[in-house]
């Protein structure tokens, strides 16, 4: 909680500044500070409603990552931003100098009987990056190519050498708003990485669409949630944060059906019944005395998981050993706040 309240706080402080830092990739020309702006935007097909009366400020730096199930609407929303769909009622406005870049994984914009060089530099030993030249090899090694490899037609690359090419090629050219629809689909892990770093280092305004929520806690600063029935919820932080938030929302609204259903129960702990009950039970009080126990050890386990969770090689494992161990984490928060709950309610009491 401490380092998403830090992280909201930078960027708000950043959304009052007009500079910006130094380059990690060729970023080219600033936009405007404004980047895309939406004003109370629907959309829709047939009779369903994609998007309803969105409204939101896109500004440069901002790093934007677009969340939801199959078919909510993320792509479309996508297109809505980039003004390649126009909206049914509202305003999509885009600021200027916009640079765009998209991510494309369609390997057949690699011609396979070119060198890995050539794809690149075009025949020139040099690359020009973020207004400095760099030697083109020593620019493939940033993306994992040996002198060797590099020298190679694009039809002998593996299909994982192929993603970091398109990467590379996709890097060289000046953007200052970088699309990305799915890029981790298919990634080999190293890719990933690369990838990752890049983006973290990158300087100017991402978008991107995706269902990993490791790579999207990495690389950006809020998310776009779509509900799928037309709503899009605007949070800051990463993929967990929200999931964190939105599973203590339905916590909290299935203890307030809960109550609600149970009229008796609830006006038998109401504030006027615990008002008039003069002490604890024998019971009651023993429960009191040891929960700030149980306490204190369900957060010792939640922090050990969570210092093995925020480990670079904890992803490295296998998917069942870190789905294995993100449901453990999840349990004991869900736990700690249940203990939390009883403990208020027995020390009002008490």
């Amino acid at each position: 909680m401490r380092a998403l309240e830090a992280l909201r706080k930078e960027r708000s402080q950043r959304r009052g500044l007009q500079g910006t830092t130094k380059l990690a990739l060729d970023k080219g020309e600033n936009s405007g500070k404004k980047v895309i702006e939406v004003k109370d935007i629907c959309f829709g097909y047939a009779n369903r409603p994609i998007i309803k009366n969105f409204s939101t400020l896109i500004q440069r730096g901002d790093k934007i990552g677009l969340i939801g199930a199959n078919g909510a609407g993320k792509s479309t929303l996508l297109k809505l931003l980039l003004q390649q769909l126009q909206p049914d009622t509202g305003e999509v406005e885009q600021g200027t100098k916009l640079e765009i870049a998209y991510f494309d994984q369609l390997r057949d914009q690699l011609d396979p009987n070119m060198s890995v060089v050539d794809t690149i530099a075009d025949g020139n030993d040099f690359v020009e990056i973020a207004g400095n030249k760099r030697h083109v090899m020593s620019y493939l090694s940033d993306f994992l190519f040996a002198p060797a490899r590099a020298r190679s037609p694009v039809k002998s690359l593996s299909g994982g050498e192929k993603n970091r090419l398109l990467l590379a090629r996709l890097f060289t050219k000046p953007a200052n708003l970088i699309v990305m629809d799915e890029p981790t689909n298919d990634l080999d892990l190293e890719t990933l990485e690369l990838l990752e770093e890049k983006l973290v280092n990158y300087d100017g305004t991402l978008l991107i669409v995706s269902h990993d929520r490791a790579f999207l806690d990495n690389v950006v600063t809020s998310v776009l949630v779509l509900d799928g029935s037309g709503d899009v919820d605007e949070f800051v932080g990463g993929y967990s944060d929200w999931l964190s938030y939105d599973t203590q929302q339905k916590q909290v609204a299935a203890k307030k059906a809960a109550q609600s259903a149970k009229p008796v129960k609830q006006e038998a702990n109401s504030p006027a019944a615990v008002a008039k009950k003069k002490k604890l039970s024998f019971k009651e009080q023993n429960e009191l005395d040891l929960l700030p126990s149980m306490i204190e050890d369900l957060e010792n386990k939640q922090a050990a998981l969570t210092k093995q969770i925020n480990d670079p090689a904890f992803y490295k494992k296998d998917a069942q050993a870190v789905t294995k161990t993100m449901d453990e984490l999840k349990a004991i928060q869900d736990k700690l706040e249940e203990v939390f709950l009883r403990w208020t309610e027995l020390d009002a009491m008490a």
